[in-house]
C-alpha cells in the first residue's frame, strides 16, 4: 500500500471512529426519548366510560409530582376487585377510559399518565415510574368500595416492565402483560449492536430478572406481527415467569393496535373475570409454641 494509500485508510478510519463516537454520544444523551417519548396530546378528549362512573384525577407521588388521569368505579356498590393501568411507550392513556366498559366490566380502574405524559408532571425515569406505580397501588388498595385483595395490575409494551416490578413488590392478585419483553436492554443492545449499550443505558426495565419472583397468576399477550417485541424477547420472559397461566397470540394484531382490538379486550375481559371470581385462599395461621 503507498503512501496516498494509507494516509486515506487512516482517515476513513478516524472518520469511522469520530462517527462512531458521536452516534454513541447521540444515543447516550437521547435515551429517555428513545426509551419514553412521553406523549402530551390526549388520544381522547373528554373520556367517559360507559360502565363506569368517570373522574379525573390528580394524585401526588412521593417526591410530590402531580401524577394526572382516571379512576372509574363500577355503577353497583360493594367492594369491587380493581386494576391498575400502566401504558406504552408514547402511550397517553385516555383510551382506557373509554374502553374500559370493555376491557375491564364490573371492576374499579386506575389509569393515570406517567410523569411527562398527558397532563402529569415531571420527567420519566424507570426507578420513579416504579416507585409511582407502587403508590398508586396503595392508593387503590386503601379506596372505599375497592376489595384491596383482589387488585389486578396490567401493563402493556413498556408498561409490562413497571407491571412486573409493581407486582413483585406489591400484593397483587393477578397480571396481565401485553407485548412484554425480556428486558429493555435485550432489545436495545440487538437494535445498537456496534454500540456499548450496557453501559450507556439507564432505563433498562429487566422484567427477566423478576420474573421468578412473580408468583401471581399471570397472562401474556402477544401481537401476531410484531416488530417492535419480537417474539424471541417474549419467549424469554416467559420461560422465567412463575406462574405463567394463558400465553397468546391475537390473530390480526401487530405492536400498535393489540389493545384496542375487540379480540384482545374480550381475552382480558375474560381472564380477569374469572381470576377475580375463585375463592381467595385462606390466611395461613402461625402456630405458637406455648
Amino acid at each position: 500500500m503507498n503512501t496516498s494509500s494509507k494516509k486515506m485508510a487512516a482517515g476513513m478510519a478516524g472518520f469511522a471512529s469520530v462517527l462512531w463516537l458521536g452516534l454513541t454520544a447521540a444515543v447516550a444523551a437521547n435515551q429517555r426519548r428513545l426509551v419514553f417519548n412521553p406523549t402530551v396530546i390526549p388520544e381522547v378528549n373528554s373520556p367517559r366510560s360507559s360502565g363506569h362512573r368517570t373522574r379525573p384525577i390528580v394524585l401526588r407521588a412521593k417526591d410530590g409530582t402531580r401524577l394526572c388521569g382516571w379512576l372509574m368505579t363500577p355503577r353497583t356498590p360493594g367492594p369491587r376487585p380493581a386494576v391498575l393501568y400502566f401504558g406504552g411507550r408514547s402511550e397517553e392513556v385516555s383510551w382506557v377510559v373509554r374502553d374500559a366498559g370493555n376491557l375491564f366490566p364490573n371492576m374499579t380502574v386506575l389509569a393515570l399518565n406517567y410523569r411527562g405524559y398527558g397532563n402529569s408532571h415531571g420527567i420519566p425515569d424507570e426507578t420513579l415510574l416504579v416507585e409511582d406505580g407502587c403508590t398508586l397501588f396503595d392508593w387503590l388498595a386503601a379506596l372505599g368500595q375497592v376489595d384491596a385483595r383482589r387488585i389486578a395490575v396490567v401493563g402493556r409494551s413498556l408498561g409490562s416492565g413497571v407491571a412486573v416490578q409493581v407486582a413483585k413488590e406489591r400484593a397483587a392478585h393477578s397480571v396481565v402483560l401485553i407485548t412484554p419483553y425480556d428486558s429493555i436492554l435485550a432489545i436495545a443492545k440487538k437494535k445498537f449492536r456496534a454500540m456499548p449499550i450496557e453501559y450507556m443505558l439507564r432505563h433498562r426495565f429487566e422484567s427477566i430478572k423478576h420474573a421468578p419472583s412473580l408468583k401471581v397468576p399471570t397472562y401474556v399477550l402477544r401481537a401476531e406481527s410484531d416488530d417492535i417485541v419480537p417474539h424471541s424477547h417474549t419467549d424469554q420472559l416467559c420461560e422465567k415467569l412463575a406462574n405463567l397461566i394463558l400465553d397468546d397470540i391475537v390473530p390480526g394484531s401487530d405492536h400498535m393496535n393489540i389493545p384496542y382490538l375487540e379480540a384482545t379486550q374480550a381475552r382480558i375481559a375474560g381472564f380477569l373475570t374469572q381470576r377475580f371470581s375463585q375463592p381467595l385462599a385462606a390466611p395461613q395461621l402461625i402456630e405458637t409454641v406455648a
